[in-house]
């Protein structure tokens, strides 16, 4: 039975939302307070599956990974892995080596209120729902950061540049689009 195949009846009527839906993950470190943590959000409201161990398979969110989340990357993952950690202990975190598939996002501005507009700062669901949008996942990505308050302002920053890195074919693409903007020098 296709139900037995989730891990809870949210994530089942999410999937029957989006029946071509990436899995989201992720993997909570549980450095930052539980209260503002946006993984453990996510989780909650069935959205995204916790998960203790990386199998390989999956796409990982990395801000330190060499290449760019593109369009492109859709056809070579059904799974979306968001690293939960504070942005204090980032750099050691992410030294460590996550097996699959390492993405980083093109610059965006965070719309959170604690890194508000600060570029590449994002939370772990705005990270999420910006690779989605990028690999044409947009309602998917509306409905995650439709779970928080601020989470229109994330897209109100980025709604253009986030269009443009959707239509980027190639990394060059992404550079030029970020240099456009002024994000990158």
């Amino acid at each position: 039975m296709l139900a037995n195949s989730f891990f809870n009846l949210k994530q089942f009527i999410a999937y029957m939302s989006f029946p071509d839906m990436m899995q989201i993950q992720v993997l909570m470190f549980e450095q930052d307070d539980p209260s503002k943590c946006t993984a453990a959000k996510l989780v909650k409201f069935g959205i995204a599956k916790r998960i203790k161990h990386l199998t390989g398979k999956d796409m990982i969110l990395n801000p330190f990974a060499k290449e760019f989340v593109l369009k492109s990357d859709r056809d070579l993952t059904k799974s979306i892995t968001g690293i939960d950690c504070s942005w204090d202990l980032a750099q050691n975190m992410f030294l460590k080596r996550f097996v699959g598939l390492s993405r980083k996002l093109p610059p965006l501005l965070a719309g959170n209120p604690v890194n508000y507009s600060k570029v590449g700062k994002l939370t772990t669901a705005e990270a999420i729902a910006g690779a989605l949008y990028i690999m044409d996942y947009g309602e998917l990505a509306d409905s995650i950061l439709g779970k928080f308050k601020w989470g229109h302002t994330f897209f109100d920053l980025n709604q253009y540049l986030l269009q443009d890195y959707a239509n980027a074919k190639t990394v060059d693409d992404v550079n030029v689009t970020a240099q456009e903007y002024g994000l990158m020098p």
